[in-house]
């Protein structure tokens, strides 16, 4: 189940991206890795004389010799490589995309070994792996709107909007997430809808004679198809599933993730403000204020299961991946896109919670000694480790930190999944720390790494992370690439294969890898800032999106921010943060080698 991704992903930023907002901060507990670090003891040879004294070593040893391998590596990036790397990303989607339209188009997704369509699993309808996100609906299509924009084939994405407009209903008797149904389509319809009629054109002329808002119309019948999920629960928080005709099913579970719930706020709140009708922000932002009171007494902090009748949490799981990510990444992008202060003051206090309970390590990223800084999962109530895996979604939380100013700690975290991408050639869905090895195995073309490595080099612009960006792209091109379009890796070590290609693959990871070499890319050169939603799709940062038609709906809530917190200077979230890139972190390492190294020693790459 997917969980993560509700990207809202990207302001484009430049050198002044800690200036969109505040930050705070704190620092937890040094992790007990003890990795690299031994006390020395005397030979045999010493033996009946004077021990020496005793001496901790640094790993300052690991860095020998004059010629330091990393800088060698990753100081340069010349512009034929990047524009080689722009054009394998180019032909990446479309080998992808191509085959879907030929072989899969109108099903949701292609089985790209087989090259044929996938549907919902109507003999399985407890499948919900696949069921939770195919709704019959010409997924990958939509899901790709944008994707074909950002490439620049405006003839292309027009053909594929009128087929949406022609083909596509969602009066069907399907059950779907919530989540996945907001994020992946809603979110797409919204967004295209925007770029069509965006009177600014940034990527050319790309709307068209006859369009009357049908994708908005779209949007909004498939959002009034999801209300039910928000009645008939004691809590506000919403049912995890819908059936598009019927409504909530009868056998519906009253469980739910906090992700799940808590990230739909970004395209339901866009919707009301695009439409007047206020129902959608309303309903997402109840749930929002529903699980940020039932957060920890103690901590601060949310669990990752809830029960949306009684509000007792199912699962006391606190940590950055999946169940949880993209209610943190919400918050803030709902700040910066609607500007309510409201969701900034609940994003700046659970990331206190956040650095004061999960991260462990030695307190500077690119200073000093200790263990690499590192985000555990801890039981909700106490801030104690509860597991010693972390998974693959929580690569998107660099990208999250490089939004709220906080580079340094998003440099180390980035770095540390890096080096798990070097070792395997693709991110198992969990990894061990302790172990230094996967707990599950498989890679489903996931495009959290990716969104952050793109976000760190915009912040920065520092050649490092198109290397990145290159050694993900050719992995993906030698392990995943089959017959019809790229599978999702079965075992991230022997390299085997599922016949899946999610729609991700081409609405995020694609578009991320294209961007990332792409610096002439509208987005990067008309002057207007952008966000991307969870799911990849780019949405302006617009004054219209930050003028309600209606007054508020709810006064302050318990659990809420107080106007003491916002009238507070000395609130960590009162605290400006707007320091420019340092120089240094432009040309040199972003993260220095020795640190660097540490890492790689830290996954056993050597």
């Amino acid at each position: 189940m997917r969980w993560r991704s509700l990207v809202i992903g990207l302001v484009v930023l430049r050198l002044s991206v800690s200036c969109v907002l505040w930050l705070a901060f704190g620092l937890g507990p040094n992790l007990s890795l003890d990795l690299l670090f031994r006390e020395e003891t005397p030979t045999e040879s010493s033996k009946g004389k004077e021990p020496p004294k005793k001496k901790k070593s640094s790993y300052l040893r690991l860095f020998d010799g004059s010629e330091d391998e990393y800088a060698r590596r990753y100081s340069s990036f010349p512009d034929a490589l990047k524009s080689k790397m722009k054009e394998m990303a180019r032909e990446m989607f479309y080998f992808g995309y191509d085959n879907y339209m030929k072989y899969a188009f109108p099903e949701d997704e292609l089985n790209p070994i087989d090259c044929k369509g996938r549907g919902p699993d109507a003999l399985n309808p407890s499948n919900i792996n696949i069921n939770d996100v195919l709704g019959n609906y010409s997924l990958t299509l939509i899901d790709t709107l944008d994707t074909l924009l950002v490439l620049g084939n405006v003839s292309e994405f027009q053909r594929a909007v009128k087929l949406v407009i022609e083909t596509v209903s969602f009066d069907k008797d399907s059950t779907v997430q919530v989540f996945e149904a907001n994020i992946r389509i809603l979110g797409s319809l919204i967004s295209a809808h925007i770029l069509l009629t965006d009177p600014k054109q940034p990527f050319g002329k790309v709307n068209f004679e006859g369009y009357e808002n049908e994708l908005l119309h779209l949007a909004h019948d498939l959002a009034v198809r999801l209300l039910p999920a928000f009645e008939h629960t004691d809590t506000g928080i919403p049912y995890p599933r819908v059936n598009l005709k019927t409504g909530v099913p009868p056998d519906s579970i009253n469980e739910t993730c906090t992700a799940g719930a808590g990230s739909l706020l970004v395209e339901f709140g866009i919707l009301s403000r695009l439409i007047g009708d206020s129902t959608f922000e309303w309903v997402a932002r109840r749930a929002v204020r529903a699980l940020w009171r039932l957060r920890s007494n103690e901590t601060g902090l949310l669990g990752n299961v809830i029960n949306i009748q009684t509000g007792q949490w199912v699962g006391k799981q606190s940590g950055l991946g999946a169940g949880m990510d993209s209610f943190y990444e919400y918050l803030l992008k709902s700040y910066i896109l609607f500007g309510e202060e409201e969701d900034n003051q609940m994003f700046q206090a659970a990331y206190e919670s956040i650095q004061n309970h999960l991260r462990r390590g030695r307190d500077l990223c690119n200073e000093g000694e200790g263990d690499p800084p590192l985000y555990v999962n801890v039981n909700m109530n106490s801030g104690e480790i509860i597991n010693t895996w972390i998974d693959s979604l929580q690569a998107f939380f660099p990208g999250l930190q490089v939004l709220n100013g906080d580079v340094d700690n998003a440099i180390c975290l980035h770095a540390f999944y890096y080096a798990i991408w070097k070792r395997f050639g693709a991110l198992p869905e969990r990894y061990n720390w302790q172990l230094q090895a996967p707990d599950v195995h498989f890679y489903p073309l996931r495009p959290e790494l990716v969104e952050s490595t793109y976000l760190l080099y915009q912040a920065t612009k520092n050649p490092f992370y198109l290397h990145v960006g290159m050694d993900i792209l050719q992995s993906l091109e030698q392990t995943t690439k089959v017959r019809c379009g790229y599978a999702t890796l079965h075992h991230v070590v022997e390299k085997s294969k599922e016949d899946r290609m999610e729609s991700f693959f081409l609405s995020e990871t694609c578009k991320y890898l294209y961007l990332l070499f792409d610096e002439n890319n509208p987005l990067h050169k008309s002057g207007h800032k952008y966000i991307f939603t969870t799911e990849g799709h780019i949405v302006p940062i617009d004054k219209r999106f930050r003028e309600k038609q209606w007054d508020d709906l709810f006064p302050c809530e318990e659990g809420t921010p107080s106007e003491t917190e916002s009238n507070n200077p000395s609130h960590p979230s009162n605290t400006s943060n707007c320091n420019r890139i340092p120089v240094e972190q432009r040309f040199a390492l972003p993260l220095k080698s020795v640190y660097m190294k540490q890492i790689d020693h830290m996954v056993g790459l050597f």
